[in-house]
Order: C-alpha cells, then sequence, then structure tokens
C-alpha cells in the first residue's frame, strides 16, 4: 500500500485556538529520552487479542493515534503489519522515527485524534495507547469512523500501574501524590464506562492482560521522570524527589531490582 499522504492542514492550526489542548500536546516535550526509555510495553497476549478478535493479519492497516515514542506501533510492525502513527508532538514523533527506523512500514505522520490527516476508509484498525485520556472524545470518534474501513476496528489500550498489591507499590502511589502536580486528574482509572460507551456510541469489548517491569534505580527514576506530572531532571523540587525514591528503592529492592505490575486493559469495538 502507497504510503498515506497527510493533508495540509498543519497541527498548529488546528490547535491555535485551543490552549488546554496545545498544552496537552506539548507536555512531554521534556520527557522523551525517559519515555522511551523507561515505559513498558506490551505482553504478547495483546497482539493475540487483535488475531482473535479483530481479523488481525499482516495485510492490515493499522492507525497508532498518539504513537509517542513508537512502544505500542512495535508489535504490529514486527507482525509485519503498515502502521501509521499519528502524534502531534514533534519531540516525540522524532524519537519514534529513530526507534523504529528499522520498519519500512513504519509512516511518521503529524497529526492529532481529531484531525489525523489520513484519508477516509484507509485504516482496517485504530489504536490509541495511553493517550485517550488527551482526546477531545465526540471530535475523535468523528475522525476515527471516517478513517475506518468498513468492518473496521478501533481500540483503546493503556498500562494500569497496580497501587497496592505489594508493599512497595503502595508506597510508591503515596510518593507519587507527594510529589505530582495532576496526577489524580489524569489517571487512567478516571475513565470509566460511562465515559467509554459514549466515546464508542456502542457496545464495547475489554480485556485485561497481566504485565510487569523489571527496574534498577535509574529505571525506576526514569519511569518515575517520564509522567508528565511529576517533576522533571531541572526543576526545584526533583533532587528532593529523587533522594525520597532514592530511599524507597533502598528499602524495597530485592538483588538491586524493583518489580513495577500493570494490568494492560483494553477496550473495544467494530464498526
Amino acid at each position: 500500500m502507497a504510503t498515506i499522504e497527510r493533508t495540509r492542514t498543519t497541527v498548529e492550526d488546528k490547535l491555535k485556538d485551543n490552549g488546554d489542548k496545545l498544552n496537552s500536546v506539548e507536555r512531554f516535550s521534556n520527557r522523551v529520552d525517559a519515555y522511551a526509555k523507561h515505559r513498558p510495553g506490551y505482553p504478547p497476549e495483546v497482539l493475540e487479542l487483535f488475531e482473535a478478535e479483530m481479523e488481525l493479519t499482516e495485510d492490515s492497516v493499522i492507525a497508532d493515534v498518539g504513537s509517542g515514542t513508537g512502544l505500542s506501533a512495535c508489535p504490529f510492525l514486527e507482525n509485519g503489519n503498515t502502521v501509521y502513527g499519528v502524534e502531534p508532538n514533534a519531540r516525540m514523533r522524532a524519537a519514534a522515527e529513530r526507534y523504529l527506523a528499522r520498519f519500512d512500514k513504519f509512516h511518521s505522520v503529524e497529526g492529532t485524534a481529531e484531525n489525523t490527516g489520513l484519508p477516509e476508509r484507509s485504516i482496517d484498525i485504530v489504536i490509541a495507547a495511553q493517550a485517550f485520556h488527551w482526546f477531545r472524545p465526540e471530535e475523535t470518534r468523528a475522525e476515527f469512523k471516517r478513517i475506518l474501513k468498513p468492518g473496521g476496528w478501533v481500540a483503546l489500550i493503556w498500562n494500569e500501574r497496580q497501587l497496592n498489591t505489594t508493599p512497595f507499590l503502595t508506597d510508591y502511589e503515596q510518593f507519587l501524590l507527594k510529589y505530582a502536580n495532576d496526577y489524580t486528574a489524569v489517571r487512567h482509572d478516571n475513565i470509566s464506562d460511562l465515559t467509554l460507551l459514549e466515546f464508542f456510541g456502542k457496545r464495547f469489548e475489554r480485556a485485561s492482560f497481566p504485565n510487569a517491569q523489571v527496574l534498577d534505580f535509574d529505571g525506576l527514576l526514569g519511569r518515575a521522570a517520564s509522567s508528565s506530572y511529576m517533576p522533571s531532571a531541572g526543576e526545584e523540587r526533583f533532587p528532593e524527589m529523587e533522594d525520597e525514591l532514592r530511599g524507597l528503592f533502598a528499602k524495597h529492592a530485592e538483588s538491586g531490582r524493583i518489580t513495577v505490575f500493570y494490568d494492560t486493559k483494553l477496550f473495544y469495538t467494530g464498526y
């Protein structure tokens, strides 16, 4: 399939009158390296579900909307799929282009969930991983339906960190609440079934799979720093945050490692 050409309308033109949305686009700009290195990937069961439930084959064309640094696109590219990574943040987009340069079926697209720039009826499956909470749902639903082929699918995916299943995770949650800015406002568990039902506009399916990261201290610090609600290197509270995290690591680490457990959640429907 030929590379899909983006429309001429730029992201900046679409966002110039919407300061809140532009802020959500740029809030990861100073965290790209940490995000690329220290965010968790996705378990193999995710791709298996797409094959079993959404008729995924090597020929399926995927739009990964809010594709970030390319973590969510990678399993589909390894499966042989053509993937259009739609991402408004230039630094994130550049990181994905470097990370996925080995895949000739990856196409990097400047766009948003509400204005992907992709042609009508060009996509078999639209995914959004770790990104739905930044979208304007009504406009996004209309855009996803526009770019989907008849019988296509939409799937929302995110890794939801377990909050209290281990002593470390219990302490880590309190650590985040102490140092974060708008953490409680942007957590994925704020997304209700009603929100999802209104977005999909119809009955949807769900699935959940266990996932985990095993991290040394640098990895744990990078994981914390990759979150947009946490102080970043150079900010006044960062040294204090780092010292407290080092204490948590020393308290809970086993053989120099900490395990962070997640539930990888999927919500999907066909159109």
